[in-house]
């Protein structure tokens, strides 16, 4: 048996020293709104971390990330391919392995990395398997995270990568359920075959990858909901608003890694409940984005509410040297004039905010600033298209990134 993880909460671990698990501070449920690692590296990558102190990461940057939204199929006797889109390149990689949102332990065994070629398909020549505390399976507990032991593998940037791995047993499938990217699955273990026949749904059990790249600045975390997960991008086309604005910090030679830790339909009280988790526990995190939240809560809420909500999280943000940049809200006319509030509060001097990503401006009619720039609504009139989600990238003053 392979390591074993360790209360998230306590940032104390119970397994191996080649594993990192970590307990799940906040829940990270669904919001149902309107919008349908710190501590001394163990010399193999792996590391104990506490949840709230994603700054010493000893040369390890997140480069992709998803956040644990719901369960999916538990996938017992199957292998999963999940497909993910990496910010920042690297030469060696790790896997955060989340079993947040299980009934019971999850065990999993042989998880590779390759290069993605088309498909489920991969390169066989970059077919890498990786370990934890050595051994080739984990099992994680309830509520708790495993993350690998490094492995020499070279990530390129704004790239592809398939992450394989074989459930041995689970009693619950952590999952992002909607990420609007094709997946694969397989019966058997089938880790290392160069392509999977059969279709999957979300981003299942493995929802982070780390690289190691002593030119990475950090990475900044993207926390929001449908207009961050991509909702109403095209799907398979790594269109969001977070991919494409990785893609403008590559051309910028800049090495920020970008994490997408959105949640459909979430509300600000969500994102604050599972802050610690999917923001202060990323690797080398230096930033988060909160973006579009608020946009869920307004039509039952107060903007006084979301305010001081997010005033929580810039205080939690700051206490472990992470900025806050705070988005300026998308229009959505149901919400107004706490809409504007918000907006209003957000570019006040004293707001607290870090920085300020005016995610207004880039979308709305220059004519008619309440509504949706016609070039950018998807045509909900709440959901950027795919040139509004580059409107948004295309916003953020790479400068804030210092």
């Amino acid at each position: 048996m392979g390591g074993s993880g360790s209360n998230e909460g306590s940032g104390t671990s119970s397994g191996g020293s080649g594993s990192d698990a970590v307990v799940d501070a906040g829940s990270g449920a669904n919001g149902g709104g309107t919008d349908g690692g710190a501590a001394a590296d163990a010399g193999d990558g792996s590391k104990t971390s506490n949840p709230t102190d994603g700054g010493a990461s000893n040369g390890w940057t997140g480069t992709w990330a998803a956040a644990p939204d719901g369960t999916c199929g538990a996938a017992a006797g199957q292998t999963v391919r999940s497909i993910v889109h990496t910010s920042i390149g690297g030469n060696a990689a790790r896997v955060r392995i989340s079993n947040a949102r299980g009934n019971g332990p999850l065990h999993i065994s042989n998880v590779h990395l390759a290069q993605r070629t088309t498909g489920s398909s991969i390169d066989v020549a970059t077919d890498k398997a990786l370990t934890f505390a050595g051994q080739p399976d984990v099992t994680v507990a309830t509520g708790m995270f495993a993350l690998s032991d490094g492995a020499d593998f070279v990530v390129k940037p704004v790239s592809d990568v398939a992450i394989s791995f074989f459930v041995v047993s689970s009693s619950g499938g952590t999952c992002q359920q909607n990420p609007f990217q094709t997946n694969y699955s397989a019966a058997g273990n089938m880790v290392s075959s160069p392509t999977l026949n059969g279709g999957g749904g979300g981003y299942l059990y493995a929802l982070g990858l780390d690289v190691q790249n002593p030119a990475a600045e950090g990475a900044v975390v993207a926390l929001g909901a449908s207009i961050t997960t991509g909702f109403r991008a095209p799907s398979d086309a790594n269109k969001r608003w977070p991919n494409l604005l990785a893609a403008r910090l590559v051309a910028a030679s800049r090495t920020v890694g970008v994490l997408n830790e959105g949640i459909s339909g979430e509300g600000t009280s969500n994102a604050l409940a599972r802050f610690p988790r999917d923001v202060l526990s990323q690797t080398n995190v230096k930033w988060v984005i909160f973006s579009d939240d608020p946009i869920n809560d307004l039509g039952r809420s107060t903007p006084a509410i979301d305010i001081g909500q997010m005033k929580q999280m810039m205080t939690m943000a700051h206490a472990q040297g992470v900025k806050f940049l705070c988005s300026t809200l998308t229009p959505f006319t149901p919400d107004e004039p706490k809409r504007t509030m918000v907006i209003d509060f957000i570019k006040s001097a004293g707001s607290g905010c870090d920085g300020i990503v005016d995610q207004d401006t880039a979308t709305h009619d220059p004519a008619s600033p309440m509504q949706w720039n016609p070039a950018f609504n998807s045509g909900d009139s709440l959901h950027p298209n795919a040139a509004g989600m580059q409107a948004i990238a295309d916003i953020v003053d790479l400068t804030l990134f210092k």
